[in-house]
């Protein structure tokens, strides 16, 4: 699936699933921006995809800002050249019960997963409109399917949102050339889920019950998120893809 000539991207794209998605959309043939919170991580991105002989761009934004998104995208274009395919893959978890959380801790939530969808989205959409070309695919969750469990509203809400987002967007912008599909991922072995404090031995718990018998990894998202911004995937769009291992069905 050859992206020759594209210009990708990736936020959240210094380490766990963004980091796969910008080596794989460079494998295939796509320049790659990488746009964290975490600088240095996204410039080791940039260094791994540059070793693949592709152009590449680190670019440190926090997406929930708007000015910051905007200010991202025009180093994009000053360093790489107009935005064919976006990526949102920036995110956050936490386990929180929902009697005690507080509003800013909801707000977070909801400002990186769905505000940070909205200002990236409205910062690429130009320069699709323009090409009448366009590929956007936004990191649902499992959760946002099946509720997560006890701890997760706040997360699940979000991720809930992104597939309404997405489904909404996709009609929207299709006469223009461009699809919005989601990827709603099960559990992933990623240092995000670590940092969220998910106990080993749930994850062990986890694998041992899904039909394929282990937990995903990083690189079976960045496989879907290939096709679905591939030229092969021009009818795919408005869709929920969900590589989960057969934990959820």
């Amino acid at each position: 699936m050859s992206l020759q000539g594209k210009v990708a991207v990736v936020t959240g794209g210094a380490s766990g699933i963004g980091h796969s998605i910008c080596l794989r959309l460079a494998r295939d043939g796509a320049d790659v921006a990488v746009l964290d919170v975490n600088h240095a991580g996204a410039q080791q991105t940039v260094a791994a995809i540059e070793r693949l002989g592709r152009r590449a761009l680190a670019v440190t934004a926090d997406v929930s800002a708007a000015a910051a998104v905007a200010d991202a995208f025009a180093a994009v274009r000053a360093g790489l050249g107009c935005i064919h395919i976006l990526v949102n893959d920036a995110g956050i978890c936490a386990y929180e019960a929902f009697q005690g959380m507080s509003e800013a801790v909801w707000d977070r939530m909801i400002a990186v997963h769905v505000k940070g969808a909205f200002h990236c989205v409205r910062a690429a959409l130009p320069d699709m409109r323009a090409a009448g070309w366009g590929r956007i695919v936004n990191l649902s969750s499992v959760a946002g399917l099946n509720g997560g469990g006890a701890g997760l509203v706040h997360y699940a809400t979000a991720k809930g949102a992104i597939i309404g987002f997405t489904k909404s967007l996709a009609r929207e912008v299709g006469p223009s050339g461009i699809t919005v599909n989601a990827i709603a991922p099960g559990l992933i072995e990623t240092p995000m889920i670590h940092g969220a404090g998910v106990p080993a031995t749930l994850i062990q718990q986890l694998a041992d019950e899904s039909p394929v018998r282990r937990v995903g990894v990083p690189d079976d998202i960045a496989a879907a998120c290939a096709y679905l911004v591939s030229p092969e995937a021009s009818f795919v769009t408005g869709q929920v893809i969900s590589p989960n291992g057969g934990s959820y069905i």
